[in-house]
């Protein structure tokens, strides 16, 4: 393999040094150049062919995700990004990051990092799969409304793998879902829409415009004042059903409400 042509982007002099000076004890690699901000960064991975950069997420102007989005998927370098604010870590995997960095860290996960970087460029220059993280997230092909076998969600900086026999109910909280499990719950920046087309309706079903319940999970439906209905869950938890989804959650359970 070529050795890696590496871009530094960073508004903090220091960041950048400490930087440089990890990457001059890579043989694997060439420093192409530094910028101190994502405009700059910007300019220069358009004109300049490069491998890797370590890009900051925070900065004036322009910040490292912007530049990540402004660039097109096919040809874009590989990035690694650098911050000290770990909300920032889910935004980094959505754009498709090799890793993330979280200052203060030592030159043993730099390391880490880089070497993943250049396993992942290994790869597809090889051809292979063009983005690991992309295919641990691509869940196993199932005929179209059915369950799969395992779900794959980000939480946290985290992948966490699920079978859905392990969720309970599904909630919609503004721009989260909540995935109330058998042992625990999981918040993801995911719509509901998208988190039931995954699912599949084998198996869940839509109660309202922000729940989705497992059918299993189903314990009785109560009726409540002026005629609406709860769906009791063998949890004790209560969902309001929706009386426009009556018809469609009858289809599921072999039952009409009405």
């Amino acid at each position: 393999m070529n050795r890696l042509r590496v871009l530094i982007v960073d508004d903090e002099p220091l960041a950048r040094d400490r930087l440089r000076a990890w990457l001059l004890e890579e043989p694997s690699v060439e420093i192409v150049g530094e910028c101190g901000s994502g405009t700059e960064a910007l300019a220069l991975i358009r004109s300049t062919p490069l491998d890797l950069v370590f890009l900051d997420v925070e900065m004036p102007g322009c910040n490292g995700l912007q530049v990540v989005s402004e660039l097109p998927a096919e040809g874009r370098p590989a990035v690694i990004f650098v911050t000290a604010h770990e909300r920032f870590a889910l935004d980094a995997f959505e754009v498709q990051a090799i890793d993330y960095l979280l200052k203060p860290f030592d030159q043993e996960r730099f390391q880490t990092a880089l070497r993943r970087a250049e396993e992942h460029l290994r790869a597809r220059r090889a051809g292979q799969i063009e983005d690991k993280l992309e295919s641990l997230l691509a869940d196993a092909a199932v005929a179209p409304g059915k369950t799969p076998e395992r779900l794959t969600v980000r939480a946290d900086g985290r992948l966490v793998f699920l079978k859905p026999s392990e969720i309970v109910w599904i909630e919609a909280a503004d721009n989260y879902i909540i995935l109330h499990l058998v042992d625990g719950r999981l918040m993801l920046r995911e719509t509901l829409a998208a988190i039931e087309k995954r699912l599949g309706t084998t198996s869940f079903a839509r109660v309202s415009r922000s729940a989705l319940v497992h059918l299993d999970q189903i314990k009785e439906l109560q009726p409540t004042f002026h005629g609406d209905f709860v769906v009791v869950l063998r949890n004790g938890t209560k969902v309001p059903l929706s009386r426009s989804l009556r018809g469609q959650f009858g289809k599921f359970t072999g039952e009409n409400p009405d």
